[in-house]
């Protein structure tokens, strides 16, 4: 039975570590991707600027991922005052050695009677943390609002950045230290409540800005990735830990997470921040062009349509008609 398991937990391992192999030549081809894309969307940039409205056309065209989080009031800003977009990885243009999975996405916006930012960028690290989740993390980005009334997040995301600003007063973070919720102060209180309150079906698409991910920091991701390596590196050569112990040791932590009842994303404002990130950024930006050329598509055929009801009421007009009638 020791063998089984033995051979069991061996091969998952090493299908792990094929598996970041995989990962490993995927951000290798990313990163000299970068470069070579770069002086085309900067062509692109300058040729869209002819266009008007050309970035709000292409928002409306959102892939269903990216639609569903846009309501009809945020759609409202966006076509109206949209002016462009860009990604940017951050960490690797001009000969950077950093992770090419972080990104910045910027949105330019024309004087609108919402708020007074003309520009908004939102950053995005790739981290993973000492249990070896790992994912896009952010900083909640505050928006200016012209007045309350304006505010299309309801108060949420000024909340959730004055919540950060507290949380970065106390140091680095641990990503296994979940606060609990009855010592929650009272602007984490008040959080918790609004976000209770507003649900997911109410939210708004600029509540994305307010994004933080798991609470994992640059020193605690720089530290597992480190011990990874070293991991993956001593099973390459052949020195397999006692597989029945790591089992063991598994098993008890999950036990103890099982005693956790604490959400680490108790006070996320938009749990799926990290997917519109990806979704713009691996999607809407590259393709761009498409979605726009989607957007004329659909005004013609409405035009089309329109026509083909004008046609049939002048021919119901011209038609002769009957006695009595």
């Amino acid at each position: 039975m020791a063998d089984e398991v033995d051979v069991s937990l061996a091969t998952y391992e090493e299908l792990m570590d094929l598996e970041r192999d995989f990962e490993d030549a995927e951000m290798e081809i990313l990163r000299q991707q970068i470069p070579l894309l770069k002086p085309l969307y900067e062509k692109r940039s300058s040729l869209v600027t002819k266009i008007p409205n050309f970035w709000a056309l292409v928002f409306e065209q959102a892939p269903p991922d990216l639609d569903q989080f846009i309501q009809p009031s945020d759609s409202a800003v966006l076509l109206s005052s949209l002016t462009s977009i860009s990604v940017s990885h951050f960490d690797v243009e001009n000969g950077g050695k950093g992770d090419p999975r972080n990104i910045a996405i910027k949105m330019e916006f024309a004087e609108n009677e919402w708020f007074e930012d003309k520009v908004l960028v939102k950053k995005f690290w790739h981290r993973q943390s000492k249990d070896g989740d790992a994912g896009l993390v952010s900083e909640p980005v505050a928006i200016k609002w012209k007045s309350a009334d304006k505010d299309l997040t309801q108060g949420m995301l000024d909340l959730a950045a004055k919540v950060w600003e507290n949380d970065k007063k106390q140091g680095p973070s641990d990503s296994t230290k979940v606060k609990k919720v009855k010592d929650y102060n009272a602007d984490e209180k008040a959080l918790k409540a609004k976000i209770e309150a507003t649900g997911r079906d109410a939210l708004s698409f600029f509540a994305w800005f307010g994004f933080r991910g798991l609470n994992v920091s640059e020193e605690e991701s720089q530290l597992a990735i480190e011990k990874e390596k070293k991991e993956r590196a001593e099973r390459a050569a052949g020195n397999v830990p006692d597989l029945l112990k790591v089992e063991e040791e598994d098993d008890e932590d999950e036990d103890e997470d099982e005693d956790e009842d604490e959400d680490p994303f108790d006070l996320e404002i938009f749990p799926e921040g990290d997917e519109v990130a990806i979704e713009i950024s691996e999607d809407l930006w590259p393709n761009a062009i498409k979605y726009f050329t989607q957007a004329q598509e659909v005004d013609v055929s409405e035009m089309d349509f329109e026509a083909d009801d004008e046609d049939e009421e002048m021919d119901d007009d011209e038609k002769p008609k009957t006695n009595g009638s």
